[in-house]
């Protein structure tokens, strides 16, 4: 049984490791804008929507970007976005006032508290004490939030309080830790080339979809059943931007009730698309890396969502 968990352990440890991994190189290839959008909410942004962001195609980033405030927006019937406007008013305030401590004020602990929870109710610095450090003191209400600058050098590192109470007490403005309150998750999926194996003048290749139930919008029928379709094209590249394969699949979802697709919560709706090459349409490409053009549509919401992957053939 131990052994049995601790192989468990491993393949999941993997598995996040090789994702982490991943993501890490997408953000590395993404343009200086995009990086400096991605750095600039990085206070806020779930690791659901970073994924996502990280994995579309440059030309829908910033339709990404307006979706991303959009969710946010306390009010979305008027113009202003004051959620946007107060964030970003935070972010510049921060770097004025957490200057010296050799990166953007924003970016220090003292920026970070600042930007998410706010001005504090007081404010207290202390120079060197006994102990030989310096202290700055935010209290929110009655609750206190304590910075150390040990060597009284201007840097100072956030004390090992757990800042959850702010929320428990209610003390700072909730809503930029609470960002989005969407009763679904963020619309998303996975598709990963499963396998590839070549034998002789041929290519057998096999894509796995998956997503969440919760993130997938039923339809409800007279008779109380729900239902829905997904969409999903794919398109397969080389690097001259020619295409080596392309394909869709439709799925149809049906459940006799409500109470049928409660029981799906937590799991994931999963499909194959096999790969044969050659065929009629398309020769069979030399082994390389391409890159993987995706497109998922929802039929009851009208949602779609474009990504794009590196695989190799």
């Amino acid at each position: 049984m131990r052994k049995k968990f601790f192989i468990i352990f491993l393949l999941s440890f993997l598995s996040l490791l090789v994702s982490s991994c991943l993501m890490s190189r997408l953000e590395k290839k993404l343009k200086p804008a995009d990086q400096d959008w991605l750095s600039e909410v990085r206070y806020i942004i779930t690791p659901e929507e970073r994924k996502i962001f990280l994995e579309l195609p440059e030309s829908e980033r910033e339709k990404f970007k307006e979706d991303f405030w959009t969710r946010r927006d306390p009010d979305p019937d008027t113009e202003k976005n004051e959620y946007k406007d107060e964030y970003y008013q935070r972010l510049n305030r921060a770097n004025q006032m957490f200057l010296g401590e050799g990166r953007p004020g924003w970016l220090t602990d003292r920026g970070r508290i600042y930007i998410l929870f706010g001005p504090p109710t007081e404010r207290h610095t202390y120079p060197m004490e006994a102990a030989g450090y310096c202290r700055e003191v935010w209290y929110y209400g009655s609750f206190p939030v304590i910075f150390i600058d040990e060597h009284c050098s201007g840097n100072f590192i956030l004390s090992a309080i757990n800042l959850e109470h702010l929320q428990d007490l209610n003390l700072a403005q909730g809503y930029f830790q609470n960002t989005i309150t969407q009763e679904r998750s963020v619309f998303d999926y996975d598709l990963k080339l499963a396998r590839s194996q070549r034998t002789g003048n041929s290519l057998k290749a096999r894509l796995a979809f998956s997503m969440k139930y919760e993130q997938i919008w039923f339809e409800t029928r007279d008779d109380a059943s729900l239902e829905t379709q997904l969409f999903l094209t794919v398109e397969i590249k080389n690097r001259a931007g020619e295409t080596v394969w392309s394909g869709q699949k439709t799925a149809n979802l049906t459940f006799t009730d409500e109470e049928e697709l409660k029981k799906m919560r937590g799991l994931k709706f999963a499909m194959d698309i096999e790969i044969n090459l050659p065929d009629e349409k398309y020769p069979l490409p030399p082994p390389g890396k391409y890159l993987m053009y995706s497109t998922l549509k929802q039929r009851t919401e009208g949602k779609e969502l474009k990504k794009v992957t590196e695989i190799k053939l």
